[in-house]
């Protein structure tokens, strides 16, 4: 013999399940306000300090000073001496560095392509793109041993 529940239980078999009245919430408890809350703002042109630099990414960034000066010229130790040079001083130095050689071996190919008229502009070009490799990587290789480097022959234009 069966028996039919009483009218309004719900049925055990039913899916979904009715909706049942939610028991009133507790308000949630007392929570700090985030860090920096009811400081004032910066007001503009007031400077703002960045972190320094870990010693992992201070040998990274001069590494790439050195590197990027292969790839890309001046351009690279440019970029990386202007972002870090107040965060590292070892990458400021090192940044340094690598773009006042980057701008020697500029000039270097500037006046190398105006002595290939003369045919020793050819010679004066091999002799600068072997140079921009070969110490750009022992540059590459001391910084990266957090070491400082300095370039054999060097115009310190920038200090």
């Amino acid at each position: 013999m069966t028996t039919n529940p009483p009218e309004g239980t719900p049925d055990p078999g039913a899916y979904p399940p009715p909706d049942s009245p939610t028991p009133p919430q507790t308000p949630p408890a007392y929570q700090a306000p985030p860090p920096g809350y009811g400081q004032t703002p910066p007001v503009y042109g007031q400077p703002v300090y960045a972190a320094p630099l870990s010693p992992s990414d201070e040998r990274l960034w001069a590494t790439l000073a050195h590197v990027g000066g292969i790839v890309l010229g001046f351009i690279a130790p440019l970029v990386v001496w202007l972002v870090f040079r107040e965060r590292s001083g070892f990458v400021n130095d090192q940044a340094k560095e690598a773009l006042n050689f980057q701008i020697l071996i500029l000039i270097a190919y500037i006046v190398g392509g105006i002595l290939t008229v003369v045919l020793i502009g050819g010679l004066l070009l091999a002799l600068a793109w072997l140079a921009t490799i070969i110490f750009g990587i022992m540059g590459a290789v001391a910084a990266n041993k957090g070491e400082l480097y300095r370039y054999p022959f060097n115009w310190r234009i920038i200090k």
